[in-house]
């Protein structure tokens, strides 16, 4: 199984996105975001998840990012961001999905001087947004402009810790994100990037780019060493699910054209076309 991104306001924009999904047979990863929220009743959905049930699809939630700031030092910061949180959780049990990803969202230009703290006040934040939802499906964190993969794989670790037992926490790499914002295609560390994320990596996201910037390519669209990839998470035994993250339905077919010329690297994965 495998998951294909998808924003809960393009259906909203365009309900023959949802309709190509259900045609495609394509799990889709639904992203909210915050005006979402507060202009579609729950009701609105309830109807998408029916209809997403009805077809046999699997659905992942991708919880809103937009200016959210969960290791805030400011307060009221801090308690938007929470209160966001806590809505985007109300709403994603709607969906039953098969996991939660999340924005980490260190700021290394805010906090490069108090990481431990930002680490603490965020690792709290989810603690708090999941408390609510006891049997919530794991929330993989995810790597977005930090260029040191310890202040993601921190975060998650302080957040299991923070709830033994009851928080099932995890990484989500977004290879993408690596690349460009990461510095990974001058620094070509994916390495360095996987061994700190290798003892809590459970998802992926991936999508290409030329390492300018985050493109959202279909894969073999850009310039990521797939190749090096694949290799370095077979040498590492792991084995996550995955997330295609291309923006076009152009490049969600370049990719699915993509996996189906490489099953030696993605059937270990249990993604096949």
């Amino acid at each position: 199984m495998f998951f294909v991104n998808l924003t809960l306001r393009s259906v909203l924009q365009d309900p023959g996105r949802l309709d190509a999904y259900v045609a495609k047979r394509l799990n889709p990863e639904l992203g909210l975001d915050p005006l979402l929220l507060d202009s579609q009743p729950l009701a609105w959905h309830r109807e998408i998840a029916k209809r997403l049930a009805g077809a046999g699809l699997a659905a992942s939630v991708h919880l809103p990012f937009f200016d959210l700031q969960p290791g805030s030092v400011d307060p009221l910061v801090l308690a938007a961001a929470r209160t966001r949180l806590r809505q985007a959780m109300d709403t994603a049990v709607i969906y039953q999905p098969r996991h939660l990803v999340a924005h980490a969202a260190y700021d290394r230009f805010l906090y490069i001087h108090s990481y431990q703290h930002w680490r603490d006040r965020a690792a709290q934040t989810f603690s708090m947004a999941l408390a609510g939802w006891p049997e919530h499906p794991p929330l993989f964190l995810e790597n977005t402009h930090e260029t040191n993969p310890i202040h993601v794989a921190g975060l998650a670790e302080a957040l299991a810790e923070l709830s033994p037992g009851l928080v099932r926490t995890g990484l989500c790499f977004d290879v993408g994100h690596w690349y460009s914002f990461g510095e990974g295609h001058g620094k070509d560390h994916l390495a360095d990037w996987l061994d700190v994320f290798a003892p809590h990596l459970g998802h992926l996201h991936l999508h290409d780019n030329d390492g300018a910037f985050d493109h959202h390519l279909g894969l073999g669209q850009g310039t990521i060493p797939w190749e090096s990839l694949f290799g370095h998470l077979a040498k590492r035994a792991l084995t996550p699910t995955v997330t295609f993250e291309p923006h076009t339905p152009s490049d969600i077919g370049h990719t699915l054209a993509f996996v189906a010329a490489h099953p030696n690297w993605f059937a270990p994965l249990g993604v096949m076309v």
